[in-house]
């Protein structure tokens, strides 16, 4: 390969403006994976919690020695973050001595529905990065790609004869610039469409397990007994 065609040749000759372009879509691309791999790592926890503390709270035992289990954990999350919240509003509310059932399930739903937005809105951090950076590279790259081409077209009009060696290194440079917006878009969207499916199952999960424990607090209400 002739070596004014390199990839390191092109970035340490191009433009200032061309390497503050690759510079961005650079720093781009670095924070997507930080986000990319943070939030894996964070949603893969998330399941695996859910569905050891899903399969204590179905094995039959009691909620209250459950509960005493989960405060006893100082990084509760998901499901174990809902069932503590729910848990401790149904005690407060028969301390209060609140006899109403509908009163007492409707305060129980509420803390747990604030509760469940609040893991949500954990879930979901990162995930606007990761929009912004999968829609906005392909353009700063092809903000770049427009920049490097009108220069080299200028170069070529000042001289006097053009050739494929004069032209190439100014088109290979404003290229370079699109390729990176790719590089650093592509893993962005792909993840988070991917996350965002996570999000939304585990948003669902939540829900399901809320209800049921809705209902089991319901039946104790109604038939005097928890």
């Amino acid at each position: 390969m002739n070596a004014n065609l390199s990839l390191t040749h092109l970035i340490l000759q191009a433009s200032a403006l061309a390497q503050i372009v690759l510079l961005l879509l650079v720093v781009a691309s670095v924070l997507s994976w930080a986000v990319i791999l943070g939030k894996r790592a964070l949603l893969s926890r998330t399941v695996k919690e859910a569905s050891q503390f899903e399969e204590r709270f179905w094995s039959g035992g009691n909620l209250a020695d459950l509960y005493e289990a989960v405060r006893r954990d100082d990084d509760t999350r998901g499901s174990a973050a809902i069932f503590k919240a729910g848990y401790e509003e149904f005690a407060r509310q028969q301390t209060t001595g609140r006899a109403d059932p509908d009163d007492v399930l409707a305060a129980v739903q509420r803390q747990m529905r604030v509760t469940q937005t609040r893991e949500l809105e954990k879930l979901e951090g990162g995930l606007a990065t990761l929009a912004t950076i999968g829609s906005t590279s392909p353009y700063v790259g092809l903000f770049g790609t427009v920049w490097g081409i009108m220069s080299a077209f200028i170069s070529i009009g000042n001289v006097k004869q053009a050739s494929l060696a004069t032209v190439a290194p100014g088109i290979a440079e404003a290229l370079i610039a699109t390729a990176m917006g790719l590089f650093a878009a592509i893993p962005a969207v792909i993840a988070y469409n991917f996350f965002t499916r996570g999000v939304e199952k585990l948003d669902t999960r939540f829900q399901v397990f809320a209800d049921e424990l809705t209902g089991i607090i319901e039946r104790g209400l109604r038939g005097g007994k928890h």
